[in-house]
C-alpha cells in the first residue's frame, strides 16, 4: 500500500513537471511532511527524478524545435555550476535549516507568481 501513496507522489510531481511548474514543489512537501522522508533524501529524491522528466521534456522540445541553440550553453553552464555549490551548501546545512529555506523559496515563488498573474488581470 505505501507503494501506491509514493506513486501517486511520483504522478503528481510528473504532472507539475511537465506542466513546467515543477515537480519538486510538490514532491519535496509531500515526502518530507506526509512521508516522514527526511529533508537532504526528499531533495535528493526530486533532483534523481528530475533527470528521466527532464530527458522527455528535452526529446519533446527537439522534435518540436523550441530549443534554442544559440542560448543553450550560456544557461546550461551557470546552471551546472550552480547546481554544483547548491550541493555543497544543502549539504553543509542541517535539515531544519534546509527544510525552511525551500518552505520560504516556496512561498517567494508563489507570491511572485501572483502579482504576475495579478498584473497580467489588470493589464487584459
Amino acid at each position: 500500500m505505501e507503494f501506491v501513496w509514493y506513486a501517486t507522489a511520483g504522478v503528481l510531481s510528473g504532472i507539475l513537471g511537465g506542466m513546467g511548474m515543477g515537480g519538486g514543489t510538490i514532491l519535496i512537501p509531500l515526502l518530507s511532511i506526509f512521508y516522514k522522508v527526511g529533508q537532504h533524501t526528499a531533495q535528493a529524491i526530486n533532483l534523481i527524478g528530475f533527470i528521466p522528466m527532464s530527458v522527455v521534456a528535452l526529446i519533446i522540445h527537439f522534435k518540436n524545435k523550441l530549443v534554442d541553440f544559440k542560448n543553450v550553453i550560456k544557461i546550461v553552464l551557470p546552471g551546472i555550476a550552480t547546481c554544483i555549490v547548491g550541493c555543497f551548501i544543502a549539504r553543509a546545512m542541517s535539515a531544519d535549516l534546509l527544510k525552511r529555506c525551500f518552505g520560504g523559496f516556496l512561498i517567494i515563488l508563489s507570491v511572485f507568481q501572483l502579482l504576475t498573474e495579478l498584473k497580467k488581470i489588470k493589464n487584459d
